[in-house]
């Protein structure tokens, strides 16, 4: 069945930097626009970067632009989420999905920003 693992989150101080990883399986990765989400408990996920499936367009929310770069590698089923300049307010749970046709949600990587 359709599968992602999200890793790489952790504790990182205001303007430092992290790189999120997720491996997806069960499916044709190469095929499928992917995405990155965040969720705060409470409120309701939210879409912070897409790419599509050749990786050849990427969008971003407003709130991370200029910050966050979204990649993916193909041959490894995976996509890849790098936060740079990060804020107290980027603190959330990340997962990654299929950003059209989503499958089951993973357990996410929790990011936390604080000093």
């Amino acid at each position: 069945q359709v599968q992602f693992v999200e890793s790489g989150g952790g504790l990182v101080q205001p303007g430092g930097s992290l790189r999120l990883s997720c491996t997806a399986s069960g499916f044709t990765f190469s095929a499928y626009h992917m995405a990155w989400y965040r969720q705060i408990p409470g409120k309701e996920r939210d879409l912070v970067a897409s790419i599509t499936a050749l990786g050849t367009v990427t969008g971003y929310a407003d709130a991370v632009k200029g910050r966050f770069t979204i990649s993916r590698d193909n041959a490894k089923s995976r996509v890849y989420l790098e936060m740079n300049s990060v804020k107290p307010e980027d603190t959330a749970v990340y997962y990654c999905n299929r950003q059209y046709f989503a499958g089951s949600w993973g357990q996410g990587t929790q990011v936390t920003v604080s000093s």
